[in-house]
């Protein structure tokens, strides 16, 4: 990873319906809308920004309830995130965008070319989540009632500020973590924050239960078949089965799908050279959706 391009594009802030929202945003060309996972930021895209930003404007916000963004006490479903999407693409005069969501940002992305399909050229998909009803069994252990009580107990600023230390002081005896372990790990220290805490526990059982994934857009997604779709999966994900991927790429006619072997749940990060390649690739091989709003779409049927 270049280090030194990833600490040039800096985090920024924008007011969108009252709450600071934060984003990162670097190149030239056309523009690739970057959705992170949950309990995330747009600093899970260090490993790809900078070098996608050499071919296209890629922005990488922080949705409501992470990151750097505003913990509003509401606003965590899928619908919600979908429309401060869209106005933050208005707010920053882009009218579409090849959307790349990954994990619950998978969710998002659906969700926007769902409710705006005019905003959306294309569609990838990474390690997604809604695609099905499994998942790991340590999420559906946090939607247990009063569970969001008990977490504390397991993630407090002390243990964050002592994991931070260690990490540290093995990184300069030359002992370095994983990408995946890096990523699990960030996710769990956001979790210290009490703020944070509620608005992840909120955003989780918008989508999961004790059973697992509550919502599923397989049912609908033929309409994705109007866009460009890439589906890209981990292999080896320990939290959603790349069996998702699969029937994904059954149910979505014409969509490609990219499987990364001895990977997990973060192909951008875990292989992002490969990453890159097939998302350049995919933008390159196919030609960006113009398609109607879903009234301008749904007016006919009103007529009729």
């Amino acid at each position: 990873m270049d280090e030194s391009a990833w600490a040039r594009i800096k985090p920024q802030k924008i007011a969108l319906d009252g709450d600071q929202v934060a984003y990162r945003i670097a190149g030239k060309g056309p523009l690739l809308l970057l959705v992170h996972g949950m309990a995330g930021s747009s600093v899970t895209w260090r490993y790809v920004m900078p070098t996608l930003a050499e071919r296209f404007t890629v922005l990488a916000p922080d949705l409501l309830g992470q990151g750097e963004s505003d913990r509003p006490r509401s606003g965590y479903s899928v619908g919600a995130h979908a429309d401060t999407l869209r106005d933050l693409l208005d707010a920053l005069e882009h009218k579409r965008a090849t959307v790349v969501g990954q994990s619950l940002g998978g969710g998002v992305a659906m969700q926007l070319a769902d409710q705006f399909p005019e905003r959306c050229e294309r569609l990838v998909l990474v390690d997604s989540g809604g695609l099905g009803r499994e998942v790991t069994r340590y999420l559906r252990m946090l939607t247990l009632p009063g569970f969001e009580y008990v977490f504390p107990l397991f993630c407090t600023p002390r243990l964050r500020d002592a994991g931070n230390a260690i990490a540290t002081w093995l990184g300069r005896a030359g002992v370095r973590s994983t990408p995946a372990r890096e990523e699990i790990w960030r996710s769990y220290a956001s979790l210290a924050d009490a703020r944070s805490r509620r608005a992840f526990f909120r955003s989780l059982r918008d989508g999961i239960d004790v059973g697992g994934q509550a919502v599923s857009a397989l049912g609908r997604l033929y309409r994705a078949s109007q866009l460009p779709t890439l589906i890209v999966w981990g292999a080896k994900d320990p939290f959603i089965p790349v069996s998702h991927a699969i029937a994904a790429h059954a149910a979505i006619p014409g969509s490609r799908l990219e499987i990364f072997e001895g990977v997990g749940h973060y192909p951008h990060c875990e292989a992002p050279e490969r990453f890159v390649e097939v998302l350049i690739d995919f933008i390159a091989s196919t030609e960006p959706a113009r398609l109607p709003a879903r009234s301008a779409r749904q007016q006919p049927e009103q007529q009729s």
